[in-house]
């Protein structure tokens, strides 16, 4: 899905590094800044120190004048705005209107646009590719927010949904949970493991550990070897469902060990 994120009259270098950090770890790379304060806000060292390593996104992000140059190439627009409005599109938590537009809205646009497409090229041109809707998000100035006008522009205007009380979010987080929210839409990324998958011990390594158990428990008095009725097996039962790991058997063995010296020692 093409993804477009639109930074309008952003004052604060910093705020343009953690949203192109932001942006990378869901998976985006097209960032367009409209009349930023500084014009030289991709190079500066802030910027760069805010990114934290995402710096191709800031090396593919462009610079525009006005907002029609940033929308240029998208089909569906989302304001975030915070402040209620008398005027203007409907207000909705972002999640579900995602939901929403990928069931329903997105599918008309590329249809829309297909249709387009092949009332304007030749037999030959209308077979090729269809036209990819794009969505754009639209973040305003970090003191005023979004202009009136910009949002009047948009389809929808995205309220994420925050403690009553504070609402206050840096622009940076709020591009982080909206970029979040869409990359779950289209489909997420898998949880990668903080470690390797745990290794289980084999049956010859429980049992040879139960065996060395057998010992050291009749040696404290535990188990009586002509009367052990079902002890082992439940032992063996219960370490089966521990899912024991090969380390885990060595410490096991290593507390029989010194069952059995301990108890060789006290006769």
């Amino acid at each position: 899905m093409k993804t477009r994120f639109i930074l309008i009259n952003t004052s604060h270098a910093g705020n343009v590094g953690a949203a192109a950090r932001a942006m990378k770890t869901m998976g985006f790379d097209d960032l367009v800044l409209v009349a930023p304060r500084w014009a030289n806000v991709l190079r500066r060292e802030e910027t760069i120190q805010r990114a934290s390593g995402a710096l191709d996104v800031l090396h593919n992000a462009r610079i525009v004048a006005t907002l029609d140059e940033a929308l240029d190439g998208m089909s569906h627009l989302c304001a975030t705005a915070m402040t209620p409005r008398d005027f203007g599109p409907p207000t909705v938590a972002p999640r579900a209107h995602f939901e929403s537009l990928l069931k329903n809205e997105l599918p008309a646009l590329a249809g829309q646009a297909l249709e387009a497409k092949n009332a304007s090229n030749s037999e030959a041109e209308a077979s090729g590719p269809a036209t990819q809707a794009g969505v754009a998000f639209l973040f305003g100035s970090e003191r005023f927010g979004m202009a009136n006008e910009d949002v009047y522009r948009c389809h929808v205007a995205l309220s994420i949904p925050t403690n009553p009380g504070f609402g206050s979010l840096n622009l940076g987080a709020a591009i982080q949970v909206i970029a979040y929210e869409w990359r779950q839409a289209l489909g997420g990324f898998a949880v990668q493991d903080a470690t390797p998958p745990r290794a289980l011990a084999d049956a010859a390594q429980v049992a040879g550990m139960l065996g060395h158990w057998e010992q050291a428990l009749a040696a404290i008095g535990f188990l009586d070897p002509a009367a052990p009725k079902k002890l082992m097996p439940r032992l063996n039962q219960l370490f089966n469902r521990a899912q024991l790991s090969p380390e885990e058997i060595h410490i096991l063995r290593g507390v029989a060990k010194a069952m059995i010296e301990t108890a060789q020692a006290s006769r």
